[in-house]
């Protein structure tokens, strides 16, 4: 326990130990305002000080406000004990209050343990300990066991297991050997790994991670910014009403003073805000905490709640619902082509390609790229590649690409994804490479349609035949096929646009091509592990396994944080008022205005913090 929170616990024993003897002892007379005041100094002083000093900051109506004119009203109306009780409950149900946030802040914070140190550089035969900022890519890195992986890249001498928890909420390690991929923030748990690094650490897994969730308080939710309004107007209007109940029944109705002015005062008590103000933001702090515990991250309260009310999730099938780890399945050579020449072609026309099927083609082929035979070269999103080998034109791509260039193909109906290759102007035949279906894919579209989503869409630049056999597995009966990066912005406006459609559209995508969809509907959910920069930058979710269950969890996560914002609004806005109406009537007295206040505020809380500890609902 910090000093703070003892201290605090010590004002609070020891004003209420005061107010105990005084109330046990009934103390009454000249010695009771002495000794109830000292009570009330010790445990309400801060309270007083800071309205006093926000109003001189000309901010006025806020929970201190109320308290300090709520008790020192009480007093001047010579109710001492319930004074004292109002500022020392208040006191604890601030106490819990920070403690829940301070607990909340601490399960985000965790995330920063992420964040190494240090680097362990390589330079002239010696190991430097340097800041991983410090390290240019393309170095060569020392990660010892139990160290963790400062930055991204590429394992050139060892083999470990890793430990991924921390990003992707996955409790078993994983193993890496030369030529593997490893990402910072992850630990090493076994041996000694050399890493080449392929990117700066400001680009590195574990900075763009931790962006996000410094971030992510920013992003505030309609149901946040609601309440921030509603307090704005709330407290000022309760503190006129305050008043009118004091002052017009006895000058208008005959009423006595010193009653109505406890009324108002009692009134004053029931109305602070707290229990909202502090809830709500609580709930979705809550509510994206537990989803960074699973690997989830969400960039804000406002794609939380959005992703609460998602009715429609399209998927990209490739990289999404697919490894994007492509295999050459068959070779199909014409016009003279051999084989051999088919690959040769098409691997070196690719070679200029990030994309995973060219990364397939240069893994058949096999023999050394020699970039001394490429000329001019560009890629053509959605279509292919253009590039000159050997003084050639070669043409590597899709269907579409070669009628562009007005060459005729050969029907085919294979269910893989197929590269038609043209070597001067002439056809020279496919390649048909087949892509794995992810071991989550068809559990994530199940768990989907468990939980009532109205509609499952595949979006994909493949074949029709290829996008079928999948669609048929996995159980996704809309699919669209052959679509280029702008087909597929068309396509999702034209599903966000759909009559009866009242819910909001998730778009789930991993390549550059799919950021301007992510970018344009409701909520964008990129694959984070194996993703594209460009995507997780549009994206408002990331999905740090690329596991595509993730986004029917997810899902789960936004919808029970919503109940719980809701179920807080309601509760605290109907006690709050059913007890207002009792005080101004004379029924509930200042004992009913601090369960009312106080009360209301910890059970809000603890039902904010239910948000923080709830795990994911499975439905195997």
């Amino acid at each position: 326990m910090s000093n703070k929170y003892k201290k605090m616990w010590i004002r609070i024993a020891f004003s209420a130990i005061i107010l105990g003897i005084a109330v046990l002892l009934q103390i009454r007379g000249i010695f009771a305002l002495p000794v109830f005041l000292v009570a009330y100094a010790v445990i309400g002083w801060d309270v007083l000080w800071r309205a006093v000093r926000n109003i001189a900051h000309g901010q006025m109506f806020d929970e201190n406000f109320l308290m300090a004119l709520a008790t020192v009203g009480a007093f001047l109306t010579g109710k001492y004990p319930e004074a004292v009780a109002v500022m020392l409950f208040y006191q604890v149900g601030e106490l819990f209050q920070s403690y829940a946030v301070g607990r909340s802040r601490k399960s985000i914070a965790a995330l920063m343990d992420i964040n190494p140190e240090w680097a362990n550089l390589e330079a002239d035969g010696q190991i430097v300990q340097v800041s991983p900022d410090e390290v240019e890519v393309g170095s060569v890195i020392v990660i010892r066991a139990g160290e963790k992986i400062p930055l991204d890249g590429i394992v050139l001498e060892g083999v470990s297991m890793i430990d991924t928890a921390a990003l992707t909420g996955e409790s078993l390690p994983r193993s890496v050997a030369p030529g593997d991929a490893v990402v910072s923030g992850c630990i090493n748990k076994s041996g000694l790994l050399r890493v080449k690094t392929e990117k700066c650490y400001e680009d590195s897994t574990v900075a763009r991670i931790l962006e996000l969730v410094e971030n992510s308080a920013e992003k505030k939710a309609k149901a946040e910014r609601f309440i921030t309004r509603f307090a704005r107007w709330y407290t000022p209007a309760v503190v006129g009403a305050a008043i009118l109940l004091a002052v017009i029944p006895p000058l208008f109705m005959g009423g006595v003073w010193n009653e109505w002015i406890h009324r108002a005062l009692i009134f004053l008590v029931v109305s602070c805000p707290c229990a909202l103000v502090i809830s709500v933001p609580l709930s979705f702090f809550g509510g994206i905490g537990a989803a960074s515990k699973k690997g989830i991250l969400i960039k804000g309260g406002n794609y939380l709640e959005a992703l609460a009310k998602a009715d429609t999730v399209v998927f990209d099938k490739t990289g999404t619902l697919t490894t994007g780890s492509f295999i050459v399945s068959e070779i199909w050579p014409c016009g003279g082509f051999t084989e051999e020449k088919l690959l040769e072609a098409a691997a070196l026309a690719e070679s200029i390609s990030t994309h995973p099927i060219s990364a397939a083609l240069r893994n058949v082929y096999k023999m050394p790229i020699d970039p001394g035979r490429i000329g001019s070269a560009s890629e053509i999103a959605g279509y292919g590649v253009r590039a000159v080998v050997d003084g050639a034109e070669i043409l590597a791509g899709n269907a579409r690409l070669m009628a562009e260039n007005g060459l005729k193909i050969p029907d085919t109906d294979d269910e893989g994804t197929c590269v038609h290759v043209a070597v001067a102007g002439k056809y020279a035949g496919c390649i048909i490479l087949a892509d794995e279906e992810k071991a989550n894919a068809q559990k994530a579209i199940t768990m989907l349609r468990e939980q009532g989503t109205r509609k499952i869409v595949m979006l994909t630049g493949d074949s029709q035949a290829a996008a079928e056999v999948l669609s048929r597995h996995l159980g996704v009966y809309e699919i669209y096929s052959k679509l280029l990066p702008a087909d597929k912005v068309a396509h999702v406006e034209r599903l966000m646009a759909e009559p009866g459609k009242d819910g909001n559209l998730v778009f789930v995508g991993d390549g550059i091509n799919d950021a301007p969809v992510l970018a344009r509907c409701d909520v964008g959910i990129a694959m984070g592990a194996m993703g594209s920069d460009a995507a997780i930058e549009a994206a408002d979710i990331v999905l740090m396994d690329d596991d595509p269950a993730k986004v029917a969890h997810a899902i789960d996560i936004s919808r029970r944080t919503m109940r719980i914002v809701h179920q807080n609004i309601v509760f605290a806005i109907a006690i709050k008022v059913l007890v207002m109406v009792l005080g101004a009537l004379g029924i509930s007295g200042m004992w009913e205005a601090v369960f009312a206040d106080v009360g209301v505020s910890v059970i809000a809380i603890l039902n904010a913090m239910r948000a923080l500890n709830m795990g994911i609902r499975r439905k195997e």
